[in-house]
């Protein structure tokens, strides 16, 4: 496995690679790694001959007020963990590389990033767009894969590559859950012991709305039930409980489209995030 932290060398690697007729996938990801990431590496190892993955945690997508200084950071970790699950290349650039003096360029998909996770928080989905980009165009991949447990950045990022004539497939991998139903996320690891215990309620919530509007119940009397039901379970404030088209994340009224349930919640200081299909 190499590792290189320019984006000359990342496009030298990768043009090499494309000459010699190989497929070339993309992992971004911020670290902090754990299965669900090493099962983003091994789709793309089943959908290309070779895989980079980013390692970069993106200031553009926090606020102020949020992790970013905090956010889980272990470089010796995660490029272990990227070795043994298969990567070829680890592009590990610094803030200068990605932003450079002067730059001054963001991007902005309108709608889908504006509704749900955008209403809470305006500034990140211009953030993961205006990145995801850069990766795309830096590496110029054939396949790019993204993870179902952020579902509306999946969208958002569809939408983008679709919209820029980005030429690459963007593919979704189903999210990773821990044996109590927990989705994996990096930012489980701020829980305490008690929090993680309550944790997997958020999955056992969401699941029963998806049977529910699968039974024919309407998705938009699902929030007052789940609310309670969070809140009965240890949460704390409660930031949306939704059930959307799984393409334009409008609401629906029924179950005739495939839909998603998305919904994000506070457990102590963490929010947790989580989403299932309809």
């Amino acid at each position: 496995m190499e590792i290189v932290r320019t984006i000359r060398d990342l496009r030298t690697c990768v043009q090499n690679w494309h000459k010699a007729g190989q497929s070339v996938g993309l992992v971004p990801t911020m670290g902090g790694l754990h299965d669900g990431h090493l099962s983003l590496i091994a789709k793309s190892n089943n959908h290309a001959d070779k895989t980079v993955a980013s390692l970069f945690v993106n200031p553009s997508q926090f606020a102020p007020h949020e992790d970013f200084a905090t956010y889980p950071r272990d470089e010796t970790g995660d490029l272990s963990k990227f070795e043994s699950s298969g990567a070829d290349l680890i592009f590990a650039p610094n803030v200068a590389e990605i932003y450079p003096d002067g730059h001054s360029t963001k991007i902005e998909v309108q709608g889908i990033s504006q509704v749900l996770e955008g209403e809470f928080r305006p500034h990140f989905f211009s953030g993961v767009a205006t990145v995801v980009a850069k990766l795309l165009l830096q590496a110029l991949p054939d396949v790019a894969i993204f993870g179902e447990k952020d579902y509306q950045q999946l969208c958002v990022i569809k939408s983008m590559a679709r919209d820029l004539d980005i030429p690459v497939e963007i593919i979704g991998a189903a999210t990773v859950r821990e044996g109590d139903g927990l989705a994996m996320s990096s930012r489980n690891n701020y829980l305490n012991p008690e929090e993680r215990a309550v944790a997997p309620a958020l999955y056992r919530i969401i699941s029963e709305i998806a049977e529910n509007v699968r039974g024919g119940q309407h998705p938009a009397a699902q929030r007052p039930w789940a609310e309670a039901e969070l809140t009965k379970a240890g949460f704390g404030a409660v930031d949306y409980v939704a059930v959307r088209d799984a393409e334009t994340l409008e609401p629906v009224n029924d179950a005739s489209r495939p839909a998603r349930v998305l919904a994000a919640a506070w457990l102590g200081s963490t929010r947790l995030i989580d989403n299932v299909s309809v």
